[in-house]
């Protein structure tokens, strides 16, 4: 999929603008989902009909109405497998950037860490950088001109690459370090665990030692700089990464099924990972069997979390209220509105990455990025999506948004690579569109 992830927002406007007839959205009472959202529902199952995906859970949601719930099919292909629901459990993949960035939020709220701050301040590893000249056929490397900051790990403009989009001998060099943070699969675990640092510590360490692929504050450049980001946290946070998350976002929210390990008795609550084999669809990450229902190295501001519909929607729920939900703040409103601003250095752009890694290529309207997310700079034709509006996506095909000014929020989750397999982001967004178009005044 060479299109932005969430272009398909403009379609959310049928939802939610005074310009439809020039009447403001009507929700309907809460009945069951079918009878809500009837094309969204029918999508969904035309989906799972035709084999396209064993199951699929979307949350939507409008202003403080309660949240629409679409789900279909079951967690394998297995007949005994048990339904998708809000509360089955998914890989998220890169969805785990903005969580991440969030509890980054907080610490820039408290003065603990600067938005501008110079990584080497929490990770003195960093103090001195090298630049690739030729990152594709050799290491050779000049000083870097300025230094990374927390700015450019949350805007992936730090210079840091990833395993994933890495080639030649600067992913060797990444590979040979063992940056590499992210689980796949328990049958590939081994070998990755061989090479890959114990401690998000001694990541964070290893990663200074790679040239980096551009100077920094230079270039997008999809990244590990949200998983370097987990260690500016827990130096400035004063605990472990995954426990501040667990304590400062996750346990106020009331996300009780966001995990980093996967308790066994969850594990029938988890789906399987599937990756396409031309049409087949080929299990990689059974759930009984799960890499995730084992530690990992260290936890994966990047990549590493599992988590409902029913959470994520908690999580974005509380950004499209300016940090509180149900009473609690977790963030100030200042805060968070700069969080999902664009916070790209001066002179850079944001032009899109590959559906596989989370993104796709931008259209017209223009994008920016923000704290672990992408940003709309203006509003999408006719007004729609907001300015604003921010959201990002997984490798596993999941995806999420938040338009902070209509008040919309959207998290599909599906399980399968490649994520582009199948026009899900947008058909989804449409569907919903136009069954919200009905529910107006």
């Amino acid at each position: 999929m060479k299109r932005n992830m969430i272009a398909g927002l403009a379609l959310v406007a049928l939802a939610t603008t005074a310009a439809i007839g020039g009447k403001a959205l009507q929700p309907p009472a809460p009945t069951t989902q079918t009878a809500a959202l009837p094309q969204t529902q029918a999508l969904f199952d035309a989906y799972v009909r035709d084999g396209k995906m064993p199951g699929i859970v979307a949350a939507f949601g409008v202003g403080d109405r309660p949240t629409w719930f679409v789900q279909a099919g079951r967690l394998s292909t297995e007949a005994e497998a048990a339904p998708a629901t809000p509360d089955s459990l998914w890989r998220v993949y890169s969805m785990t950037k903005p969580v991440t960035a969030m509890a980054a939020m907080i610490l820039i709220e408290e003065g603990k860490i600067g938005l501008d701050d110079p990584v080497a301040k929490y990770i003195p590893a960093f103090a001195t950088m090298r630049v690739a000249t030729s990152p594709e056929t050799s290491l050779a490397s000049v000083p870097a001109e300025r230094p990374i900051t927390i700015r450019m790990l949350l805007t992936h403009t730090s210079g840091l690459t990833y395993n994933i989009i890495a080639k030649g001998a600067l992913l060797k060099e990444y590979e040979r370090l063992g940056i590499l943070p992210a689980e796949v699969s328990a049958s590939v675990e081994p070998a990755m665990r061989r090479t890959r640092a114990p401690t998000l510590a001694a990541f964070a360490d290893r990663v200074a030692q790679a040239p980096l692929i551009a100077q920094p504050g230079t270039a997008w450049n999809y990244s590990v700089g949200l998983d370097v980001m987990g260690r500016v946290i827990e130096v400035a946070g004063g605990m472990p990464f995954d426990r501040f998350v667990d304590t400062r976002i996750f346990a106020p929210l009331r996300m009780t099924s966001s995990f980093w390990t996967v308790p066994r008795s969850q594990a029938r609550r988890l789906a399987t990972n599937y990756a396409f084999t031309g049409d087949a669809l080929v299990p990689l990450d059974p759930a009984a069997t799960s890499v995730y229902l084992q530690p990992p190295s260290f936890p994966y501001g990047g990549a590493g979390l599992v988590m409902s519909a029913r959470d994520y929607d908690r999580f974005l729920h509380m950004l499209a209220d300016e940090g509180t939900l149900d009473g609690v703040r977790i963030m100030k409103p200042e805060t968070v509105r700069l969080a999902m601003s664009n916070l790209l250095p001066a002179g850079v752009t944001f032009g899109g990455v590959g559906g596989a890694t989370g993104g796709a290529t931008a259209r017209a309207t223009p994008m920016g990025y923000g704290a672990g997310g992408s940003v709309y700079l203006a509003d999408g034709p006719g007004g729609m999506p907001s300015k604003g509006t921010y959201g990002w996506g997984g490798a596993a095909g999941t995806v999420a948004f938040v338009d902070p000014v209509k008040k919309v929020r959207g998290t599909i989750m599906v399980n399968y690579f490649p994520a582009d397999r199948w026009p899900l982001r947008q058909q989804a967004v449409a569907a919903f569109a136009a069954d919200m178009a009905r529910y107006r005044r």
